[in-house]
């Protein structure tokens, strides 16, 4: 089904924007070589959005105290998100693709996903006579990834309380990262008067959180031009529902939090138009097929984390873990 997408795109366009001047052969081929292309980029991007979501779900609660109204906290965070071995690899074999082959004799070879090393290859192929010969994309090559974000939280009545979290795009040596999102806690132990003489509380929280990813990803050269696939992004929509039991310590408080999360997938190809746009549309064709592979994944997360207070200062330490592992250090400060 997607071959005859990928070639019935191209003859559409191609024949009826640009005339006859490819014949049909050039097209099929042009057509295996996106195909291709979008089995690469599925392999190579997935565990990296993946990451991203457990990044995006990590610290969002400070503290399950119920907050005096009007309440203002300015917080800076610093997180790691431990890259684990098992995605950061995956296998190419040649009866995997329709045009491309591994250049030399190995028919099989593990290649990095996006958060995997910078081991390179080349794959070749035949465009009309015409070699095309492109090295697969590198990972970040990182045992962790960091990133810094702000968030900013205001207590509202009732045990209510606003957060907002934004980060700047972060370097990723072959691409970036950046997230925000915007949430609602509320409250819960203040409607069991028995639990705040113990210090125990208890908060709910709903979060919102969009993560964008991107990475470096095919150059392909052909004979009628670029391809335009250099860069390949994932945008992930994320709901996140989190329950959190807290007990104080004298100046400490120890919370355990139970999250789950819901994410869209969204992949494309983006950056600047190769000169083959002027055949075929092949950005529009590709992420029109890239669509397909939307879908929706829901996470369960545990987290664990500690909060000391000082004066007006908050310091937190979270460590997050389910599928993945992810370490949050922030640091907040009271306004009001």
């Amino acid at each position: 089904m997607k071959k005859l997408s990928i070639l019935s795109g191209l003859f559409i366009f191609g024949f009826s924007n640009f005339g006859f001047s490819q014949t049909s052969e050039q097209f099929e081929q042009i057509g295996y070589l996106l195909e291709d292309a979008l089995l690469y980029s599925k392999q190579y991007l997935i565990p990296a959005t993946d990451a991203a979501v457990y990044q995006a779900s990590s610290a969002w609660m400070h503290s399950a105290k119920k907050k005096e109204n009007w309440e203002i906290n300015v917080r800076i965070h610093g997180n790691m998100f431990f890259v684990p071995n098992s995605d950061r690899s995956f296998t190419i074999a040649n009866s995997d693709f329709q045009f491309l082959q591994l250049e030399g004799t190995q028919s099989t070879a593990e290649v990095p996903t996006a958060i995997g090393n910078d081991d390179t290859y080349y794959l070749v192929g035949d465009l009309d006579g015409q070699q095309v010969r492109l090295k697969t994309p590198k990972g970040v090559n990182q045992e962790t990834i960091n990133y810094p974000y702000l968030d900013v939280s205001l207590a509202l009545p009732s045990g209510t309380e606003l957060i907002g979290r934004f980060s700047t795009k972060t370097n990723l040596k072959r691409g970036y990262y950046q997230v925000y999102g915007v949430g609602l806690k509320h409250n819960i132990s203040q409607y069991f008067p028995s639990l705040e003489p113990k210090n125990i509380h208890i908060s709910a929280m709903s979060f919102y959180s969009n993560e964008d990813i991107s990475f470096d990803f095919l150059d392909v050269n052909t004979s009628f031009g670029n391809l335009g696939i250099n860069n390949l992004n994932g945008i992930v929509d994320t709901f996140h529902y989190q329950l959190a039991v807290s007990k104080e310590i004298k100046k400490f408080e120890i919370l355990g939090s139970f999250i789950v999360n819901s994410s869209m997938f969204n992949y494309l190809v983006s950056g600047e138009k190769g000169a083959i746009e002027d055949i075929i549309p092949a950005q529009q064709i590709i992420n029109q097929l890239l669509d397909t592979i939307e879908k929706r994944k829901t996470n369960y997360i545990g987290e664990i984390a500690v909060n000391y207070t000082l004066n007006k200062f908050n310091f937190l330490s979270a460590f997050a873990f389910g599928k993945f592992f992810n370490y949050n250090l922030g640091v907040s400060y009271k306004i009001n």
